[in-house]
């Protein structure tokens, strides 16, 4: 130990002087306006090596952020709705072959009602990759989204037969699912804070942004050509939904720290459990963390790679994670991570991995939403700066 102490690397065998590099990256990209900030975390084996806070809460306002700034996540939510459903098979209230419509009767309809739950998870459910069901919908009340989709969106192909992420559809099926099956009646919202945030010690996280938590809210800043709008019945804005306490959207809705989606993901990388609280099994983890989409693209990126001039990758999905997959394309996770890597991601600002090879946890959330493409890049080289300091 202190021979690796007198070489600058801590007792989890991260470089430090490799994440000083990385903290340095960020400093530097912010500096040069790329995007306004952001809060990372990196361990190895449950020890911490970096932890900074870098830059501000948006272009537009030079307030700093602090270590318990809290980011909207965008799709980094579907984690959680992931999460809770592997937790109902676990608990026998669900199976990854229900169909849909078994819980949701007003999903009939061929061939969406061949829909199961491991096509929801896996992004292969055949249904339009489209942010909302109806233009212009308010998609802060899950109930009133649940309708339109039952009503409007019908499947393209066959459930299984392609990829294709799903922006929101999915995952607001699965958070109509939990509420369905659940024993005691509760809403969505009430569900992931009883069943995950409590239990693992997430108190600085949310569906919508809670009412103590929103004096350190940092509001979401958008590029100019975002691809979605997310209105609110209840907040003016064309992305009103982000400063809604009461928005319950299972795909995109949820608020954090670095701190607790650190713990969130620390939590996965040992087996489903963390200071004694066990969310998951090992085993659940384990099946969803294999490959379950082979060597087909995930058509909605498919095109983002041509219009770039990338070669396109394989989707490389489990059951509710992405993965680093086993051949070089872009990749959040890094290119030089385990092929068993994992983690899930949202909009051109946030990230967690798991390396279990390495046995390391990345956490970032930034500020100062990326167009997606240039989003990829950036995590891209900012994982693979990590990544290096595991020796």
């Amino acid at each position: 130990m202190h021979d690796q102490a007198s070489r600058g690397i801590n007792g989890a065998g991260l470089a430090e002087d490799r994440l000083e590099h990385l903290r340095q990256a960020i400093a530097d990209e912010v500096t040069a306006g790329r995007y306004a900030g952001a809060n990372i975390l990196v361990s190895r084996h449950g020890e911490i090596g970096l932890s900074a806070s870098i830059g501000t809460v948006r272009s537009d306002d030079p307030t700093p952020l602090r270590p318990d700034t809290v980011f909207s996540l965008f799709s980094l939510t579907k984690a959680f709705t992931n999460v809770l459903i592997l937790r109902a098979v676990e608990l026998g209230r669900v199976a990854l072959t229900t169909r849909v419509v078994e819980i949701i009767p007003e999903f009939a309809g061929k061939p969406r009602e061949a829909i199961r739950i491991e096509h929801l998870l896996s992004h292969r459910s055949g249904l339009p990759p489209m942010f909302t069901p109806e233009p212009g919908l308010p998609l802060d009340r899950l109930d009133v989204v649940i309708d339109a989709i039952c009503k409007k969106m019908h499947s393209q192909e066959e459930p299984g037969t392609s990829v294709s992420y799903s922006p929101m559809a999915a995952h607001a099926l699965m958070g109509e699912i939990l509420r369905r099956i659940d024993p005691d009646g509760r809403c969505y919202r009430d569900i992931v804070h009883q069943d995950l945030f409590e239990p693992l010690g997430m108190a600085d996280s949310a569906i919508g942004v809670r009412g103590d938590l929103k004096p350190r809210h940092a509001v979401p800043e958008f590029p100019l050509h975002f691809p979605a709008t997310h209105p609110s019945s209840r907040v003016a804005g064309t992305h009103g939904v982000f400063e809604d306490p009461d928005a319950e959207m299972p795909w995109v809705g949820g608020v954090s720290t670095v701190s607790d989606i650190w713990r969130f993901a620390e939590a996965l990388r040992r087996g489903g459990e963390i200071d004694g609280r066990r969310m998951l099994s090992p085993r659940t983890i384990d099946i969803a963390t294999i490959n379950r989409t082979g060597d087909l693209p995930n058509l909605l990126y498919r095109g983002m790679a041509l219009a770039r001039g990338w070669q396109p990758w394989p989707a490389y999905i489990g059951l509710g994670f992405s993965l680093r997959g086993e051949k070089i394309g872009h990749c959040q996770m890094g290119t030089l991570s385990s092929p068993r890597t994992f983690g899930n991601f949202g909009a051109g600002s946030t990230l967690f991995w798991v390396d279990p090879e390495l046995g390391m946890t990345f956490a970032c959330l930034t500020t100062k939403l990326l167009p997606e493409p240039d989003n990829i890049e950036r995590f891209q080289r900012l994982s693979d700066m990590a990544i290096s300091a595991a020796l």
